[in-house]
């Protein structure tokens, strides 16, 4: 009955660390899907949210909440300022793209470890949400209960703008079909803009609240963005119900699966990306036609 209950709150951790996932690889998402951009300073995003945090909450729920104003504003205008960046590369490939973006952060990276040092920082919640309760004999966090819940609300709040919205239906008529959606009078310039703004307001949002759980640390950008990235390959970047499945099946791997098998937990997870890009590699590959 022991084991079982520690699987039943490791599992759990699973959740929280899926939604997590989920937050910062539904922006990264909407970036690739809306300018086309592998946008790999995301994870430094996130990085600079979990060192928001760091700074500015004190033990009180109005320093989370400013934290939390401060890290959407700081993404926003991270974003548009990426989108600027990013603009001589219009039309450029992938790789041209990326390494840009990955230029920016390994600079923002270094100076933030130059201002912040290389040691790991605590970030703690707020103090009325410090506590733990029983669940299956286990004490288990508050705070990462009331992280669930706002990371499961920012899910439907995304999936609500994406297909109930003026703002939802032109950001899916831009991916579709830019030309068309320039001819109706969308301005698509504005509208991958936003995206960026968006994306980069996600994931530093991910940082503040996710930095009781994953700190700010040298590195920690790294491994969020590989599994972000994971998520995005394994879920698709047009849907965010897709999305979200793969961030928990991600998270379950992350957690329960390291627990019931240590070392075959990270195979499995490569494994089933692998299998993913092959399967779409042979979808997209042209039919051959056959001799009469």
């Amino acid at each position: 009955m022991g084991q079982v209950a520690t699987y039943g709150v490791t599992a759990l951790d699973g959740v929280a660390f899926g939604l997590l996932l989920f937050v910062v690889a539904a922006g990264l998402a909407l970036v690739f899907g809306v300018m086309d951009v592998l946008n790999m300073a995301h994870g430094t995003l996130y990085l600079l949210g979990t060192y928001l945090a760091y700074l500015l909450t004190d033990g009180s729920l109005i320093a989370l909440i400013a934290a939390l104003t401060a890290g959407v504003a700081a993404g926003a205008l991270g974003g548009a300022v990426l989108a600027a960046a990013l603009r001589p590369l219009a039309g450029r490939d992938h790789l041209d793209q990326a390494l840009a973006t990955l230029g920016i952060a390994f600079l923002a990276a270094d100076g933030l470890a130059g201002v912040f040092g290389a040691a790991p920082l605590a970030a703690d919640p707020p103090m009325v949400l410090a506590g733990r309760v029983d669940i299956a004999g286990h004490g288990y966090p508050v705070y990462r209960l009331v992280f669930i819940a706002v990371a499961a609300a920012v899910a439907v709040a995304l999936q609500w703008v994406v297909r109930r919205t003026t703002a939802g239906l032109m950001l899916r008529a831009t991916v579709s079909d830019p030309a068309m959606a320039a001819a109706t009078g969308i301005r698509t310039g504005r509208v991958r803009v936003a995206a960026l703004a968006v994306g980069g307001a996600l994931a530093v949002t991910a940082g503040v609240l996710g930095a009781p759980l994953l700190g700010p640390a040298p590195g920690v950008d790294t491994s969020v963005l590989v599994l972000s990235l994971i998520v995005v390959v394994l879920g698709g970047a047009g849907s965010i119900p897709a999305t979200l499945a793969a961030a928990l099946l991600v998270g379950q791997v992350q957690t329960l699966g390291v627990l019931a098998a240590a070392t075959v937990a990270p195979f499995a997870l490569f494994s089933a990306l692998f299998a993913v890009l092959v399967l779409r590699g042979q979808a997209a590959a042209p039919t051959m036609a056959r001799p009469a």
